[in-house]
C-alpha cells in the first residue's frame, strides 16, 4: 500500500509487470475487497481509491464481482472510488462492465427455475445474470464450470447461432469444446464474428492456430470432416453432440456420432424414422436420458405447436391448414440452377416460391391427438430471416377473437413463458428478428369466422428463436443427464 504522487491511495499492484503474471486467487481478491471497504471507512469520503489489478484475462470476472458488489451494496461509501485493470490481451471489447459479451440474453425468458444462494459468489454472479440485473446484459459464467461436453457438428446457420445463444446463457450446463466445420478456422471465425443477419458478434473471436479458434477467451477446438465415424469425439470425450449439418437425421447417420465416441445427438432438424422428437413447452418434459438420438423438431413446428396446443386445449381443434411464408435458406439457389424440387431451383431474392413442408404434420409427433388434422405448405420469399405461420383451424367449441387471444395471453404468461408471446403493435418481419421466443400471435389479425373457424397468425425468428430452443433443449439434457 502506498501513496500515488496524484494523492490517490494505490492498494497493491503487481510488480515485474514484464514478467509472466500469475493467476490471483479468489482469496487474494476478496482480501483486497476487505482492505478496500476498510480505507472506504476510514479515509475522507471525497479521497479517491485505486485498485490495479494484473492483465490476465481471469481477473475480468473478479473484477466484475467487485464492481457489481460495491455498486449494489455499498455505493453510498463508493461514490468517489476509481477502479482501473491493466487491459486483458483478449478483452471482449470496451464497454462497460454491465454490457452484455453476445447478441441478445434468452435468460430472463427460460422456463426453468434459476438456483441461487447466500454466499457472495452467488450473489454476486445472480446480480450478474439477467434475472438479477436491471439490464439485460451480463457476464456469462466461466463454461469451465460447465456439466457436459458439447460439440458443433456443421458450423451453419443453426450452429453459428446455437454458439452465439450459449455464449449468451448464464450458468449454462454446457461446455462447448468443439465445432467439426469443413471451412476450416478462418472461416469459421470470420462467419462467427461478422453475420450478414444477426450483425457483428460482440465477443473477441480469432483463429487460435491452424486447429482451434478463441471466443472472448474460451478456446474451441476446431476439426474438419465429412464422415462423423473419422471424429474424434472418443478421445475428448464428448457428452454431446448438436448435429447442425441437417444430413444425418436418421438413426443411422446421427448414430456415427455415437460410434465415434459421444453418449448423445440433438438433431437441430426433423428427424426421420422412429426418432423421438421433442419441442420445448410442449412435450420436452417427456424426455427421457435413455434416448441417445432426438431431434428438436424444425423451426416451423417449433413455431406452430406451442399456440397450436392452446387451441386445442381450449376449444377443441378438428381439422386445419396452415401456410408458413418463409424466408429463403441456403437449400435454395441464389440464381437459377439445378435442384430436386424445381421451384426450389428458382432464384431465391427474386421469387415467391412454393414448396413442401413437413411442420404442420410434425405437430403430430409432439402432439399425438392431433395426427391426421394438420397439413400445409410453405411459401419462400425473399428475405433472409423471420418467418409467419398462418393457421386456419376448425374447432369444436364456439368462440371468438378476443377469447382467443386471451387464451394465449394466460398461457403466455403461465406455463408457455418464454416460449409463446401475444404482440399488439401493428409490427413487421424485420422487428421479430432476434426474437427469444418461439412463436409470436399477432393479435391484431386473430380472426374467427362463423363461431368456430379461427384464424392465427404467428411471427418466428427461424434461426435465433429456434437456436435458443436447440439450447433450451440440451439443458434439459443435461439436467437428466445419467
Amino acid at each position: 500500500m502506498q501513496i500515488l504522487e496524484n494523492g490517490m491511495v494505490e492498494i497493491w499492484r503487481q510488480q515485474h509487470q514484464a514478467e509472466p503474471q500469475p493467476y490471483i486467487g479468489r482469496e487474494a481478491i476478496h482480501n483486497l475487497i476487505l482492505s478496500y471497504f476498510f480505507l472506504a471507512c476510514h479515509l475522507p469520503s471525497h479521497h479517491p481509491l485505486l485498485l490495479v489489478l494484473p492483465n490476465q484475462h481471469q481477473n475480468y470476472f473478479y473484477l466484475k464481482e467487485i464492481f457489481c458488489f460495491f455498486q449494489s451494496v455499498y455505493s453510498h461509501i463508493m461514490a468517489s472510488a476509481t477502479f482501473s485493470v491493466a487491459k486483458p490481451p483478449l478483452q471482449a471489447s470496451g464497454k462497460g462492465f454491465t454490457d452484455f459479451s453476445g447478441l441478445r440474453s434468452s435468460s430472463a425468458f427460460l422456463p426453468f427455475a434459476k438456483k441461487t444462494s447466500d454466499d457472495f459468489v452467488s450473489a454476486v454472479a445472480f446480480q450478474t445474470s439477467a434475472l438479477g440485473s436491471s439490464s439485460s446484459g451480463g457476464y456469462r459464467k466461466s463454461a469451465a464450470e460447465a456439466k457436459l461436453k458439447v460439440a458443433i457438428n456443421g458450423f451453419g446457420r443453426i450452429g453459428r447461432n446455437f454458439l452465439r445463444c450459449w455464449h449468451g446463457r448464464k450458468d449454462s450446463p454446457l461446455d462447448v469444446i468443439a465445432i467439426n466445420d469443413t471451412g476450416g478456422v478462418k472461416q469459421a471465425s470470420h462467419l462467427l464474428k461478422y453475420d450478414s443477419t444477426l450483425g457483428i458478434f460482440d465477443a473477441d473471436v480469432k483463429p487460435v492456430g491452424d486447429n482451434a479458434i478463441s471466443v472472448d477467451g474460451k478456446v474451441i477446438k476446431v476439426v474438419s470432416s465429412r464422415n462423423p465415424l473419422d471424429l474424434p469425439w472418443k478421445d475428448m470425450e464428448i457428452d454431446l453432440v448438436i448435429e447442425g449439418t441437417g444430413v444425418f437425421v436418421d438413426r443411422e447417420g446421427a448414430g456415427k456420432h455415437i460410434v465415434a465416441g459421444a453418449k448423445k445427438v440433438i438433431i437441430t432438424a426433423p428427424g426421420k424414422g422412429d426418432i423421438p422428437t421433442y419441442v420445448v413447452g410442449v412435450n420436452a418434459d417427456a424426455y427421457s436420458s435413455d434416448e441417445p438420438i432426438i431431434s428438436n423438431a424444425s423451426c416451423t413446428t417449433n413455431c406452430l405447436a406451442p399456440f397450436v396446443k392452446v387451441l386445442d386445449q381450449k376449444f377443441g381443434i378438428i381439422k386445419g391448414t396452415m401456410t408458413t411464408t418463409h424466408s429463403y435458406t441456403g437449400d435454395q439457389r441464389l440464381l437459377d440452377a439445378s435442384h430436386r424440387d424445381l421451384r426450389r431451383a428458382r432464384a431465391a431474392a427474386l421469387n415467391i416460391v412454393p414448396t413442401s413442408t413437413g411442420a404442420a404434420k410434425a405437430v403430430a409427433l409432439v402432439l399425438p391427438s392431433l395426427k391426421g388434422k394438420l397439413n400445409g405448405i410453405a411459401l419462400r420469399v425473399p428475405t433472409p430471416n423471420v418467418s409467419v405461420v398462418d393457421l386456419v383451424v376448425q374447432v369444436s367449441k364456439k368462440t371468438f377473437a378476443e377469447e382467443v387471444n386471451a387464451a394465449f395471453r394466460e398461457s403466455a404468461e403461465k406455463e408457455l413463458k418464454g416460449i409463446l408471446s401475444v404482440c399488439d403493435e401493428p409490427l413487421v418481419s424485420v422487428d421479430f428478428r432476434c426474437s427469444d421466443v418461439s412463436s409470436t400471435v399477432d393479435s391484431s389479425l386473430t380472426m374467427v369466422m362463423g363461431d368456430d373457424m379461427v384464424k392465427v397468425i404467428a411471427w418466428y425468428d427461424n434461426e435465433w428463436g429456434y437456436s435458443q430452443r436447440v439450447v433450451d433443449l440440451a439443458d434439459i439434457v443435461a439436467d437428466k443427464w445419467k
